[in-house]
């Protein structure tokens, strides 16, 4: 029996609403959604990256949830498979955070996290 593939990352209510928001004061025309990556920085070796996306990119992943479209660098997707996207906001602090079964750690500041050196290669 035919099983659909399952999304490299799910979103709470809470980061489809932001990322609702965004979309609706998008600086440039054109965009489509917003795509998740992860860049080489910081203490602990990768850091998430969220960025405007005008167009989907060769191999990205696209994830329509909630109501709101995601793309996923394809580089990204070894590191953040199956991540929960979500929007914390409070006093100090307002962003998207990931749960990420895949860090083996965080940086104290929350700033980059790692992954087990297999995944890495």
């Amino acid at each position: 029996m035919f099983q659909p593939m399952k999304a490299p990352i799910t979103l709470t209510d809470a980061a489809a609403a932001r990322v609702r928001d965004l979309m609706a004061k998008s600086p440039e025309d054109g965009v489509i959604g917003l795509r998740v990556g992860v860049k080489n920085t910081g203490c602990s070796g990768l850091s998430y990256v969220i960025e405007y996306a005008k167009d989907r990119k060769k191999f990205e992943d696209l994830v329509e949830d909630k109501g709101v479209s995601i793309l996923i660098d394809p580089t990204a997707v070894m590191f953040i498979l199956g991540s929960e996207m979500d929007y914390k906001e409070d006093k100090l602090f307002s962003g998207f955070v990931f749960n990420n079964p895949n860090e083996t750690g965080r940086c104290g500041c929350g700033e980059s996290f790692s992954v087990a050196a297999a995944a890495k290669a």
